[in-house]
């Protein structure tokens, strides 16, 4: 199938299996639970802080499920810049908990998943607060779908799910909230991930098929 092959490295996922002890799952024994973060936006010489955290999970079995989101408690300003973005202000912060004492929730929540993100390192940053976390593996859906429509010229998560007809499908699942929100964005990559899996039959590929996305395609478009 030409699209399953533009997902990854044949010489690589090959010798991953060789040297793999146990074959790992397939698509649809899955639970993938995608993650976002929203940001204060990082000021000069200091660290950025996440002010919003939305978790979602998707499975072949049970659809789209289990959506959790709260904002978070920081201590650094909201900048403009990133609140013209996201329209978080500190008024929406308040009382709310750090990510730190959220721990148990994300625990429960991503522990035993698929982990999902579009763009995964900002939130592999974050969720550097809780060292030796073990959450994973990760899939990145930005990198996946760099991989399946590489001719493609915008890859955000706005234009694919645009350009794919989604979007609609999101905002019935969360009819409240809308882009730039954590809960929306990541229940978008979900949505993204459950399409990408229905268009090229991957339900019953291993899971490793979605972990090592070749883009060397979309490397190639880019330097045309």
């Amino acid at each position: 199938m030409p699209g399953v092959s533009l997902l990854f490295s044949k010489g690589l996922i090959l010798r991953r299996f060789r040297t793999r002890l146990r074959p790992m799952p397939l698509i649809r024994q899955c639970r993938f639970t995608a993650i976002d973060f929203e940001s204060a936006g990082a000021e000069r010489g200091r660290t950025d802080s996440p002010v919003q955290v939305g978790i979602a999970s998707w499975s072949i079995e049970q659809g789209h499920h289990d959506f959790f989101v709260s904002y978070l408690h920081t201590d650094q300003p909201i900048q403009w810049s990133a609140r013209k973005v996201h329209g978080i202000g500190p008024e929406d912060l308040a009382d709310a908990p750090t990510l730190l004492s959220l721990w148990p929730e994300l625990k429960t929540r991503l522990s035993g998943a698929v982990v999902a993100a579009h763009g995964k390192g900002t939130e592999k940053r974050f969720l550097r607060a809780f060292p030796g976390h073990g959450f994973g593996p990760w899939i990145d859906t930005l990198l996946l779908s760099r991989a399946v429509w590489p001719g493609l010229k915008d890859h955000s998560l706005g234009a694919l799910c645009t350009s794919h007809e989604l979007t609609d499908r999101v905002k019935s699942l969360v009819p409240s909230k809308s882009w730039h929100d954590a809960l929306f964005d990541s229940v978008a990559s979900l949505v993204l991930l459950e399409h990408l899996v229905s268009e090229l039959s991957l339900s019953d590929h291993p899971l490793e098929i979605l972990l090592h996305p070749d883009t060397s395609a979309w490397h190639k478009s880019k330097r045309a």
